[in-house]
This record gives C-alpha cells, sequence and structure tokens, in this order.
C-alpha cells in the first residue's frame, strides 16, 4: 500500500511537466498578435480618456492622409514610416540591452514604450512643443485611429527586423528615412532634432 502511495505522488509531480510538454509552444506563450491586441486596447481606453477623437473632427476617414493639418487624423501618414522604422531600433536595443529575456518580453516592452509616448504625444504640452518647435503649424494632435495604426508600424518593424538579416534591416531603416526626407523634407531623425534642438535652418529648409 505504501508503495502503491508513493507511486501515486510521483505520477502527480509528473503530470504539470507532461503536459507543459505535450502543450504547443504557442500556447504557453502569449503569441504577439495577442500582446499587440492587448497594448492597442489599452491605449484606446486612456486616449479616450483624454478626449482624443477617434477619427478626423472633419469627419472623414482616408487610408493616407495628405500633407497638411488634417495628415496624423487618417489611418496612415507620410510620419507612419518613422513608427517602421522605430520598430527596427526597438529591436536592436532591446536585443544588446535584454539578450536573455524571451522575444514576447521584448516585443512587449517595445510596444509599451510606443504606446507610451503615442500617449504623451498627444497631450497639450507636446502638441504646442510640435506647433512651435517643427513645421507642424496646424498640428492638432493625432486621432485615436492615427495613434492606434502608429503603435501597429512599430509592431510591424519589430516583427520584420526578427525575420531580416542586419543588412537588410540597415537599407530598409535607410529607405524609410530618405523617402520622406524626400517627399515632405521630414523623418523619424529631422522629427526628433527640431523636438529636442530646433534649428532655424532646417525650419526654413523644410518650409520649401
Amino acid at each position: 500500500m505504501a508503495g502503491w502511495v508513493r507511486y501515486k505522488q510521483a505520477l502527480g509531480k509528473c503530470r504539470p511537466a507532461a503536459y507543459a510538454l505535450a502543450m504547443p509552444a504557442a500556447f504557453r506563450r502569449p503569441k504577439p498578435l495577442l500582446i499587440l491586441l492587448i497594448v492597442l486596447a489599452l491605449s484606446i481606453a486612456i486616449l479616450l480618456a483624454m478626449g482624443r477623437p477617434p477619427i478626423c473632427t472633419c469627419g472623414t476617414v482616408e487610408l493616407w492622409g495628405r500633407v497638411g493639418p488634417t495628415q496624423s487624423q487618417m489611418l496612415a501618414d507620410w510620419y507612419s514610416p518613422s513608427h517602421i522604422v522605430h520598430g527596427f531600433l526597438f529591436y536592436a536595443v532591446l536585443h544588446f540591452l535584454v539578450r536573455k529575456a524571451t522575444f514576447e518580453r521584448r516585443f512587449t516592452a517595445a510596444l509599451i514604450v510606443e504606446a507610451a509616448w503615442e500617449i504623451v504625444e498627444n497631450t497639450p504640452m507636446v502638441i504646442d512643443r510640435y506647433r512651435e518647435a517643427t513645421i507642424a503649424l496646424g498640428y492638432t494632435g493625432d486621432s485615436i485611429l492615427n495613434s492606434a495604426s502608429d503603435i501597429a508600424m512599430l509592431a510591424v518593424g519589430f516583427l520584420a527586423a526578427r525575420r531580416l538579416p542586419v543588412w537588410a534591416s540597415v537599407a530598409v531603416v535607410l529607405l524609410l528615412e530618405l523617402i520622406p526626407l524626400i517627399v515632405i523634407r521630414d523623418n523619424l531623425l529631422l522629427n526628433v532634432w527640431m523636438l529636442l534642438a530646433p534649428s532655424d535652418a532646417i525650419r526654413v529648409w523644410q518650409a520649401g
């Protein structure tokens, strides 16, 4: 009888490990899409609580926002590539800083940082800073649709960086910075530069 009891106890200890081995890895760790949806839902709830407009205040929804006051209110615009670049950069930084962390944890950290920036970016203080320091004179902040799209763009860049070789990632980042620079005379680098250290020379050049 004592031997049977010990057998039952040993079997009970083995079952959790056996279940874990039998369960597919996709179910043991959250999928990137699930993580993205959770971060998007939380971000949208916070932006709604802040009083941000769900869509363009003009009442229309377009896939691509033309250069002007309403471009950041549409689904995507010329600044969308900069958020894809965020994904590549965050992947590289987190890969070196927390190499031992799982991909899901690094992906979550990148999404949280991006979502936090989208929230901060749409505060009156930062909106006013954009108006004063950059060429975005009529900027009134992003619609929630645009902010959600920006977070999704980060996810696209992060996931792409995971699959692409380093040389291809560098090439994509350079291309995504070069095209907006040629078309609208702005990109992620200049945007950050003008926010932190405004230059009259750059502002005049951007104004054309």
